[in-house]
């Protein structure tokens, strides 16, 4: 199964896709679309769009994993986010794929084990669960690949998902490099 994951946002998206047999996850690709900072808004949706239609194209996955929209302290940010949100779901139903969705809480329980983990936790344990060489970056890729991962653990029957983690070292051993 290829799941595609997606981190919306409104200057930069993150976009993840992984493989998986039900025992292993393999990295199929992820980065990120940033857009430019003095274009329209307008404009930003129509790149996000039309680059998340041409990646969905090539990847063909069985379906988009995308994270839900959260109670936002800024309205303004809340309805871009939510604006962002919108055309990646629409890039996603026009491919013909089935859309799920994932609270930025769920994510990180399915990944790091805590729903409160932090960027740097979350970036770690992807590395950790896709046998990377290097933290995947920029922030954004490393998200859209765990709500990929999220799903991946979510399609799983129960304790599969623990099996399929028990290589990965827990992110509590993880130590920044000074």
């Amino acid at each position: 199964m290829t799941i595609f994951g997606i981190d919306p946002g409104s200057d930069r998206t993150g976009y993840g896709c992984v493989e998986t047999n039900g025992s292993r996850l393999r990295l199929v690709l992820s980065g990120a679309i940033v857009s430019a900072s003095l274009g329209s808004f307008p404009e930003k949706l129509l790149k996000i769009h039309t680059a998340l239609a041409l990646l969905l194209k090539d990847c063909r996955p069985d379906c988009v994993a995308i994270e839900n929209v959260f109670h936002g302290v800024n309205a303004r940010s809340a309805l871009k986010l939510g604006h962002a949100r919108g055309v990646a779901v629409l890039a996603a139903v026009e491919a013909g794929l089935p859309v799920f969705e994932y609270t930025p809480a769920e994510i990180k329980r399915a990944v790091v084990g805590n729903g409160r983990a932090e960027k740097h936790q979350v970036q770690q344990m992807v590395k950790l669960l896709l046998e990377l060489a290097k933290l995947p970056l920029p922030y954004d890729a490393a998200d859209a690949l765990a709500v990929a991962i999220c799903h991946c653990h979510s399609m799983l029957p129960a304790g599969a998902a623990a099996a399929m983690t028990k290589s990965a070292t827990s992110w509590r051993h993880f130590r920044p490099s000074r």
